[in-house]
C-alpha cells in the first residue's frame, strides 16, 4: 500500500507528460505543415523531392573528401554492435525503426554538435564544421533486408544531403522513394532531397548501406529566412530534440567508453604478443 502512495503522483506527473507531449506533437506538427507551405513558397531552390547536388556548393567538399570519410566510417564499423539504433536516441522514430536495423551515429542534431562523438571522427568533422548553416550529421546504418515505412521529415526549413558511403553492389535492391519519383545512391556521391515529402527506403539486399546525412538551412527569401530560423529555434527546444539530445549524451559516453575498453585490449593483446615473442 506504501509503495502504490508514493507510487500514485509519479505515475500522475508521468500520464500529465505525456499528455503535453502528444498535444504539443500533434498541434505542433499542423503548425509547421501550415508554415512548411509558405516556405516551399518562399524557397530559392524550388520545393521539389529531389534537388541537383551542385545547387549547394558544400556537396562539391563532401563528394571530394567522401574516401576520407569512408576511413573514419570504417574504424566505427568496429564498433558497430555499439552504435544505437535511431529509436533510442530519437522516440519517435519508434514506428520506423525496430530491432537493430537502423543505426545512426550522430555528429550533429539539430544544431547540437556531439563533441565525443565528433572526436572519433576528427576529419569528418571538420569537413562538416566548414559548411555554412549546418543544422545535424549523422551516418545512417541501414541493416540488410530491412525497409523503413512511409513517413514525413520534421520542417521544410533544411535541405538534405545523402552521401554515399556503403552501398551494396546489388543497387536495384536499394533505393529511396521521395514523393513520386525513386533514385539509388552511388558511393562517393550526394543525393540532395526534401524530407518533408513522404519518402521511404529499401534495402533488399544483402548488405548493409550506410550514409552520412546532412541537414543544411534551405535559402529562403529574406523575410521566411528570419522566421525559419525562428522555427528552427523553437524546435530545438521541444520534448522531440531535448529527449534526443539526452539520449545522444548517454550513447556518446557508452560508445566512448567501449571504444576505450577496446582499445586498452588491443593495446594489452599486442603487448603479450610482443613479449612473447621476445621471450622466443
Amino acid at each position: 500500500e506504501s509503495s502504490q502512495t508514493i507510487g500514485t503522483p509519479m505515475a500522475f506527473l508521468d500520464t500529465l507528460r505525456t499528455q503535453r507531449r502528444a498535444f504539443v506533437k500533434n498541434n505542433g506538427r499542423r503548425m509547421l505543415q501550415a508554415l512548411d507551405r509558405y516556405l516551399g513558397r518562399a524557397s530559392l531552390v524550388g520545393d521539389h523531392p529531389f534537388f541537383p547536388a551542385d545547387l549547394f556548393p558544400y556537396n562539391r567538399s563532401l563528394e571530394d573528401n567522401w574516401q576520407t570519410i569512408r576511413a573514419e566510417l570504417d574504424q566505427l564499423l568496429k564498433h558497430r554492435e555499439q552504435i544505437p539504433p535511431f529509436h533510442q536516441i530519437s522516440p519517435d522514430q519508434y514506428r520506423i525503426s525496430t530491432g537493430d536495423n537502423w543505426r545512426t551515429f550522430i555528429l550533429y542534431g539539430f544544431g547540437h554538435r556531439a563533441e565525443r562523438s565528433c572526436r572519433q571522427c576528427p576529419e569528418t568533422s571538420r569537413i562538416l564544421d566548414d559548411i555554412p548553416h549546418l543544422k545535424s550529421a549523422w551516418f545512417s546504418i541501414l541493416a540488410p533486408g530491412y525497409h523503413i515505412p512511409p513517413h514525413r521529415g520534421v520542417t521544410k526549413g533544411v535541405v538534405r544531403t545523402h552521401l554515399g558511403l556503403i552501398i551494396p553492389r546489388d543497387r536495384e535492391g536499394c533505393r529511396i522513394r521521395v514523393g513520386d519519383q525513386t533514385r539509388r545512391w552511388e558511393e562517393g556521391k550526394c543525393l540532395v532531397l526534401d524530407d518533408t515529402f513522404e519518402h521511404e527506403v529499401w534495402n533488399e539486399t544483402g548488405e548493409q548501406r550506410v550514409v552520412l546525412i546532412i541537414d543544411v538551412e534551405r535559402p529562403l527569401s529574406l523575410p521566411a529566412r528570419l522566421l525559419n530560423r525562428g522555427i528552427l529555434r523553437a524546435v530545438k527546444l521541444t520534448a522531440y530534440v531535448q529527449d534526443a539530445r539526452r539520449n545522444m549524451l548517454s550513447w556518446e559516453d557508452r560508445f566512448e567508453s567501449a571504444v576505450q575498453r577496446a582499445d586498452s585490449y588491443s593495446m594489452d593483446t599486442g603487448s603479450r604478443q610482443d613479449r612473447t615473442q621476445t621471450g622466443r
